[in-house]
């Protein structure tokens, strides 16, 4: 590896990304923009593992890929099933300046953004967080709408009861005060907001349990095969986006709905740029359930990535 070029650890990127700091930054590259194609997949062997290139430019300024790698059959092998790395450019050359760990600058901003989003569409006097799902998101998505909203509570719901005690554990360890539910229609009838991050196929919030004034936030549910949602949601809540393009291709809790004809496309307000850019006045009653859907956007890494860079270096 060339000297000049920086590898950065995850170590570093957890360091360098304090919430307040990167959400005020993804504020600024929404409002600014970028060229952010949605992500290209490519099948790479006959069992199912795939590459997936993320990447995102403003001309002369800065550009950047993420490399993702998808491989199913790695936690037998003893390691895990997704890979990242991102590869910072400059610019203006094109030339490499840094390496980052791509899982823990994803980690970051994807929790980052869904902070970003609940400024516009949450209540201001939110007081609980259900956190649903204890995957290795779940603290984060924690830690950042705690960043933006004085909650006093956070609520973990998972299907292991043994891993939504050690989750609420963790965020205890972390200054939260957290405490696991056995029951999710018991947590999402206390919760001002929700957020959910799983790889469920089968709907987990559905709309008769939300209370009004609830803010869901959905952050799993990837690929169109999978749901945290039901039909009945979706169709009570004011939905936004992360982006349109990246949304309505790849995720289940709309196209399925869409692809029925349950759910009109109108019904899909706006996405998260028309929010910062005041193109769209986001929550407008204290009643109103509204919904954030988000897939990743590759503007995201880039900015986070240059935020990294510019801190270290």
């Amino acid at each position: 590896m060339s000297a000049s070029i920086r590898y950065i650890t995850a170590e570093e990127v957890h360091a360098a990304l304090g919430y307040p700091e990167l959400i005020d930054a993804l504020r600024e590259a929404f409002i600014a923009g970028a060229e952010a194609p949605v992500r290209s997949s490519y099948s790479v062997t006959p069992e199912g593992d795939r590459l997936l290139l993320m990447p995102a430019w403003r001309a002369g300024q800065d550009l950047g890929v993420k490399l993702v790698t998808v491989f199913p059959n790695n936690p037998k092998r003893g390691v895990p099933s997704v890979s990242a790395l991102y590869v910072l450019l400059d610019g203006a050359t094109g030339h490499p300046r840094a390496l980052i760990d791509g899982e823990a600058l994803t980690l970051r901003r994807t929790a980052a953004a869904s902070a970003l989003a609940s400024t516009y569409l949450s209540r201001r006097e939110s007081a609980c967080l259900l956190v649903v799902g204890t995957g290795a998101l779940a603290p984060y998505m924690a830690a950042a709408h705690c960043a933006v909203r004085s909650i006093r509570t956070v609520v973990v719901w998972g299907r292991s009861p043994d891993r939504a005690r050690s989750t609420a554990d963790a965020l205890c360890a972390r200054g939260l005060d957290a405490e696991p539910v056995g029951d999710l229609s018991a947590g999402l009838a206390r919760a001002d907001i929700v957020t959910c991050a799983t790889t469920s196929r089968e709907p987990l919030i559905c709309g008769g349990q939300v209370r009004p004034g609830t803010h869901i936030d959905l952050v799993g549910a990837f690929t169109r095969d999978m749901r945290e949602s039901d039909d009945a949601l979706v169709n009570a809540a004011e939905v936004f986006v992360d982006t349109f393009a990246g949304a309505l291709k790849e995720a289940g809790d709309l196209v399925q709905p869409l692809e029925k004809g349950t759910l009109n496309r109108n019904r899909i307000r706006a996405e998260l740029a028309d929010l910062v850019c005041g193109r769209d006045a986001g929550r407008r009653g204290d009643n109103e359930v509204t919904l954030f859907k988000s897939v990743g956007t590759a503007l995201e890494d880039l900015c986070a990535a240059r935020l990294v860079f510019d801190r270290i270096r």
